[in-house]
């Protein structure tokens, strides 16, 4: 999609020249006579860079409106001047300016500051994405055959441009198959954005997609890009696709078709050019019969279907898994510990419901609570009975518990982490549903979950 430069100066001839030089270099200028107008302008449009006058003949020079602009955008800004000195240029530098061009501009060097700023803007968003996702496992453990033929499709659809729906109960690790598809793609050098759609409400979920315009409901004092625009010329993860509502579903489809959009509460239509990875738990057959999702969206989605196989199926890769677990605990500083291979042989015994999240927290509970470096079978055999997988009362709850609990504090603790992860379980990852059964604010629910470290995810 092509860039927007917004061109603040108070010379018309000036905006004329610049506006003939960005159009022949295929970006799209837009205008401003002043400061204020500028920053209006701001406000209402995607702009990528602004160039800036320094010597405005209006009430806002370029200094303030450069420190103004700063304040709220994280956009590059170039400032142009007539009369440039270093002083001038140490001032608009310290102040957040990306470059300094004097007049009268020369066609190669202001097309070479842009290109730096796009460039720069480009590395920052990159890397402020790929910070938010450092630490995640792109790695797909295990040697059985039902994952080697997992990592043959990967390998297959990866390097092309076809979408893909991966299918899968919770836990599976559906998130993982999509950054494998991202990590072995011709875009890996680009961030995969992400949504978890069951995690947005409702009446948020357009704008986390398209973004919205200032103004355009309660609470946005500032224009946003959304996911399918962070995402141009990348991939765009939807993760439980099947928990979005048909009214989104029906725009959502249109978007798909055309790859072209407007945001929230604007009127511009946005062109991009994005590959969709979606995954869902869900029979989307079953739920297209009950009404509760479109099969034009289905059919636009399935192009290449995946499906992760649940643990119970490749109950082999335990202790491979259970290894990796275990380096993964060792480095947050919760020590090593050794599993036996008759403590191995009864967790491969064990059905999993819960899948790779349930085997991941069981790891995590007995790497914790058991006082021994070597697990033994009759560890494995205590801890799993003690596991809750079905609503108890309290009377029950001191028989399905380890006795060496240190305090009660440890042993409340265990016991939140546990009922809050089998209700989750029960509403299939929806928080807000959750929070309905349980009782509490959806807010107070969001923080509880943070603070005993259970993670919503695939």
């Amino acid at each position: 999609m092509a860039k927007q430069i917004l061109i603040i100066d108070d010379e018309s001839s000036i905006r004329e020249s610049l506006s003939g030089i960005l159009e022949d270099e295929g970006f799209i200028p837009v205008c401003a006579a002043s400061a204020e107008e500028g920053i209006t302008i701001l406000e209402e449009n995607n702009i990528d860079l602004v160039l800036l006058d320094i010597w405005l003949g209006d009430n806002m020079d370029g200094l303030t409106a450069l420190e103004k602009i700063k304040a709220v955008h994280t956009l590059p800004v170039i400032m142009i001047s007539v009369h440039g000195t270093i002083e001038t240029a140490v001032k608009a530098t310290r102040k957040g300016a990306f470059d300094f061009v004097e007049k009268p501009l020369s066609y190669d060097k202001i097309i070479l500051a842009i290109s730096n700023g796009l460039r720069f803007s480009q590395l920052e968003q990159d890397n402020r994405i790929l910070r938010d996702k450092t630490g995640k496992t792109v790695q797909l453990t295990g040697e059985s055959e039902v994952i080697r033929q997992l990592r043959e499709q990967i390998e297959r659809v990866a390097p092309t441009d076809a979408w893909v729906l991966i299918r899968g109960d919770h836990g599976t690790g559906k998130e993982l198959v999509a950054q494998s598809i991202h990590r072995h793609s011709l875009t890996a050098d680009r961030p995969m954005i992400e949504l978890n759609c069951a995690a947005i409400p409702e009446e948020l979920i357009e704008s986390e997609l398209f973004g919205h315009e200032k103004g355009s409901f309660t609470g946005a004092h500032t224009s946003k890009r959304g996911k399918f625009d962070q995402a141009d010329g990348g991939i765009l993860f939807l993760d439980e696709i099947g928990d979005m509502s048909l009214k989104t579903q029906a725009k959502i489809l249109r978007i798909l078709q055309e790859q072209k959009f407007e945001r929230v509460g604007g009127y511009k239509t946005i062109s991009v050019n994005v590959r969709v990875l979606a995954a869902t738990n869900k029979n989307l057959e079953e739920e297209i019969e009950q009404g509760n999702f479109r099969a034009d969206l289905f059919w636009r989605l399935n192009v290449v279907p995946i499906t992760v196989p649940s643990l119970c199926e490749r109950l082999s890769d335990i202790p491979l898994l259970v290894e990796d677990l275990m380096k993964g605990l060792a480095s947050r500083g919760l020590g090593e510990k050794t599993f036996s291979e008759n403590a191995l042989d009864v967790m491969m015994q064990h059905s999993w419901p819960g899948n790779v999240r349930e085997l991941r927290n069981f790891v995590e509970r007995i790497a914790i609570m058991c006082p021994a470096d070597i697990i033994s079978d009759k560890d494995i055999t205590l801890f799993l009975t003690s596991t809750i997988t079905s609503p108890v009362s309290a009377s029950h709850l001191h028989a399905l518990r380890p006795y060496d609990i240190p305090n009660f504090k440890q042993a409340k603790r265990v016991f939140e982490k546990e009922y809050l992860q089998h209700k989750l379980n029960e509403n299939n990852g929806n928080i807000s549903q959750t929070a309905e059964q349980v009782g509490i604010e959806r807010s107070h629910l969001h923080k509880k979950l943070k603070s005993l470290e259970i993670t919503n995810q695939e």
